[in-house]
């Protein structure tokens, strides 16, 4: 990594942590800089305001759920499992939730809808090759999967991401998972539970 590119890294862990701490409204440039030890100039070479620099670190955290998902492919479970580790390991976890809830604010709709296009991008070949494994193993049958894929996905953030959902919201999406991606009945049913928690765990 050059020295340009590892200075940018380094502001944004520097950012990650103190969102994370502090939280967003919080934290202020002067922060950042004051963490970091360089000049304001230099800051500014980088991200030209604060929100740039809290998009590029959900952008970071997207490319570490990248990683972790791409592992989860490899995991010894079942299909239907493996689907819903790499849909995990595109949600925040606890300590990231402070960051990713300043893109629910009307100010930040044009970085939230970037988020989530970024995130189907990534995640859509991923999900759509377990997809292919489920479909070679008889589990599903269907054509057409990135199209599915993709549309399950953003049905998915648009209904799950912050826990406003109720269980006859749950019973409806699954129903629908299994009969897009030709999934017999109570194949995908265990997704339920992974919901459930997440309305504990995410805000309303």
């Amino acid at each position: 990594m050059k020295k340009g590119e590892r200075r940018k890294q380094d502001l944004l862990n520097i950012a990650y942590r103190m969102f994370i701490e502090k939280g967003y409204e919080n934290t202020s440039v002067d922060d950042i800089i004051t963490e970091a030890g360089i000049a304001k100039g230099t800051y500014y070479y980088y991200f030209e305001s604060k929100e740039a620099t809290l998009e590029a670190v959900i952008e970071m955290m997207i490319e570490k759920a990248e990683i972790v998902a791409k592992a989860a492919l490899m995991n010894p479970v079942s299909i239907p499992q493996k689907l819903a580790s790499v849909v995990y390991a595109f949600q925040p976890n606890k300590d990231e939730v402070v960051i990713t809830d300043v893109l629910e604010r009307k100010e930040n709709i044009v970085m939230h809808d970037k988020i989530g296009k970024k995130i189907v991008e990534v995640a859509v070949p991923i999900l759509s090759d377990i997809v292919r494994e489920g479909i070679a193993q008889g589990i599903f049958a269907c054509t057409n999967v990135e199209e599915r894929v993709k549309m399950l996905l953003i049905m998915s953030q648009n209904m799950f991401d912050y826990g406003a959902y109720s269980n006859k919201d749950i019973e409806v999406y699954v129903d629908m998972l299994e009969k897009s991606l030709g999934a017999k009945e109570g194949t995908m049913s265990f997704i339920s539970e992974f919901l459930l928690e997440g309305q504990v765990h995410s805000p309303a």
